[in-house]
């Protein structure tokens, strides 16, 4: 009983220890990109994240879409008149890496579709917190997706608008 309990407190002590360097980790390390939340002047992190080579403007009432585009996968990035990104979308043949593109919201958006029970043969995959929404579909090579923080939707926009 007492190896099993002194056992337990190494792995409890394990735990915080890494639990709390992670913390640290992402406190000090920069965004690399112009993340769910983040302002729109790191867009650039974007495209060299993603090898991108192209990349456009457009403006709509409300807001403005910034397309940054690679070989595998174009991404959209919806910003705000503040300059603030409150949503993305894709396109492409894989999904691009979320952790980078929501920013903030990416542990929040793993632990809710850890805790998802899979669905097999389903095609869309729908993550839904108080925070943020993502949504996943598509099939191989012709995938799609979008993700939006429902409180930085600027007034007179749609969450239909995030295409």
């Amino acid at each position: 009983m007492r190896t099993y309990m002194r056992t337990m407190r190494k792995n409890i002590v394990y735990i915080i220890v890494s639990c709390l360097g992670l913390a640290i980790f992402l406190s000090l390390s920069g965004h690399a990109a112009a993340a769910l939340g983040g302002a729109v002047d790191t867009v650039e992190g974007d495209q060299n994240a993603l090898s991108a080579h192209r990349r456009i403007i457009t403006s709509y009432a409300g807001y403005t879409v910034q397309e940054i585009s690679s070989d595998s996968v174009s991404v959209r990035e919806y910003v705000s008149p503040s300059g603030v990104v409150f949503g993305i979308a894709w396109d492409g043949l894989i999904h691009p890496d979320l952790t980078k593109l929501l920013g903030n919201y990416a542990g929040e958006y793993e632990n809710a579709r850890k805790l998802m029970r899979r669905v097999y043969g389903q095609k869309r995959l729908m993550v839904k917190t108080d925070q943020v929404v993502v949504e996943k579909w598509g099939h191989m090579r012709n995938l799609h997706g979008r993700a939006y923080a429902p409180s930085l939707l600027p007034p007179g926009v749609n969450v239909n608008d995030i295409k």
